[in-house]
């Protein structure tokens, strides 16, 4: 296993300190971890955290809260979490407590979060204007309701409880749309540990596995190389299952003469990689297969060389409508004019998704696709998926029955750079001849 970039504190301390730059004096912004959830009976599914939360705090216990508090111009951080227990850390593994959360974590003050409730008042008094993500976490929510009625009923022993309650998923989504030199190091990282799970999927492929055979094989590659969990579940869907957008029974047999569409990345650091790649799995491409597949790869291309600071958002997946249409009209599986086609969308038939999305901590990253009505321009630092798609149902009557069944996605995660872009998940192969070439090397 290499030894991978990750994270150091004072890239989280530096993103508190933006943070707070951006909020108003006599404010304080609160940021809840994630806890562990039930799975089944005694049983929880594995901790990740809030990534909000380790955004701006790099803790990864269940249950803390953070506390950012803007007062006459001091800015104090303040992380409360579950305390040191012996007899609990037997059961569930060890706690940094408040005195890690000082001593590593680097926070001006700390407790027991099981204080919290008590210290609230004394904390927020004086505090005019209060920031939490509105919406996303109901328990803070209900919890911060409760600590405001509390500060209300104790108005007559001079208590000023916050006034203002603003939305702080704005101001710190748009922070975490913008990737730091740090975060484009781990997310190489992702993508490349990533791309070399694909190439062994290509590698071991053979007719008669199992789709969760295939699956076993990037989830392999991925835990070797420290990435414990998956960004997401991954897809892997052989023939009429690559159809299935979001298909994750991964239960079927892998035939000669299909496709196989394999999604799959993993999560380094917190940070996702997403790649798509399809191929054959007997590793040779059909006629029909190969058209299908370089058209869609023709429209990847096309759309990667747009990619450059300024360009907006929603023209770059207007080039790969533009390619695709035109493609299937060649190809017979639509008829009419170019443009009438595209407006009236007949592409969706066969390609229903937009071209891709944001990437970073989440695999459907935070950020706003569109400002003040407008589709967001690309900015240095933003990264996302480019990852054009045809499927052609099986159902498509519609169609000659030799293109039913065939389902095609191919992505790549991209860096928009100062002078143009930089694809991160590059080194797995995807053009026809690159992928028979390996398959047939094996």
């Amino acid at each position: 296993m290499m030894d991978y970039p990750r994270i150091e504190q004072a890239e989280f301390a530096a993103r508190r300190e933006r943070l707070a730059e951006q909020m108003d004096d006599s404010s304080a912004a609160i940021v809840p971890a994630a806890s562990l959830q039930p799975r089944n009976n005694d049983v929880e599914y594995p901790f990740r955290q809030d990534s909000d939360f380790y955004y701006l705090t790099g803790f990864d216990e269940p249950d803390a809260v953070m506390l950012l508090i803007k007062r006459a111009g001091v800015v104090t951080y303040h992380l409360y979490c579950l305390p040191r227990d012996p007899h609990m850390e037997i059961w569930h593994g060890f706690r940094h407590g408040p005195e890690g959360a000082k001593a590593i974590f680097g926070a001006d003050e700390s407790g027991s979060v099981e204080a919290l409730d008590d210290k609230v008042p004394t904390l927020l008094d004086g505090i005019a204007q209060l920031y939490f993500c509105m919406g996303s976490h109901l328990a803070t929510q209900e919890r911060v309701e409760a600590w405001l009625t509390v500060m209300r009923q104790q108005v007559r022993q001079g208590v000023q409880a916050p006034t203002q309650l603003t939305d702080l998923a704005p101001c710190l989504h748009d922070m975490r749309l913008i990737k730091s030199e740090a975060e484009a190091a781990v997310m190489r990282a992702a993508g490349e540990i990533s791309a070399q799970a694909h190439i062994r999927a290509m590698q071991a492929c053979k007719p008669g596995m199992k789709e969760y055979q295939l699956e076993a094989v990037i989830t392999h590659h991925f835990m070797n190389e420290g990435c414990r969990l998956p960004a997401y579940s991954s897809i892997v869907g052989g023939g009429e299952n690559a159809c299935v957008l979001h298909y994750v029974s991964n239960r079927d047999t892998l035939r000669s003469g299909d496709l196989v569409l394999i999604d799959a990345g993993c999560e380094h650091d917190y940070y996702a990689g997403d790649i798509t790649r399809t191929f054959p799995v007997n590793g040779q491409f059909s006629d029909e297969q190969k058209a299908l597949y370089e058209l869609t790869l023709k429209a990847q291309y096309a759309c990667l060389d747009m990619i450059k600071p300024g360009v907006p958002w929603e023209a770059i997946h207007d080039c790969s409508v533009r390619v695709i249409t035109a493609g299937l009209i060649e190809l017979g599986l639509l008829s009419g004019q170019l443009d009438a086609l595209i407006e009236e969308g007949a592409h969706r038939e066969f390609y229903m998704h937009k071209l891709g999305h944001w990437l970073g901590m989440d695999v459907h990253d935070v950020g706003n696709y569109k400002v003040d009505g407008q589709w967001r321009t690309l900015q240095p630092g933003m990264v996302m998926t480019v990852e054009p798609g045809i499927y052609v149902s099986p159902s498509n009557m519609s169609v000659d029955a030799r293109w039913r069944g065939i389902g095609i996605r191919i992505e790549d995660d991209v860096l928009i750079t100062e002078t143009g872009h930089e694809v991160l998940t590059a080194s797995v192969p995807k053009t026809v001849d690159e992928i028979e070439a390996l398959m047939a090397a094996v």
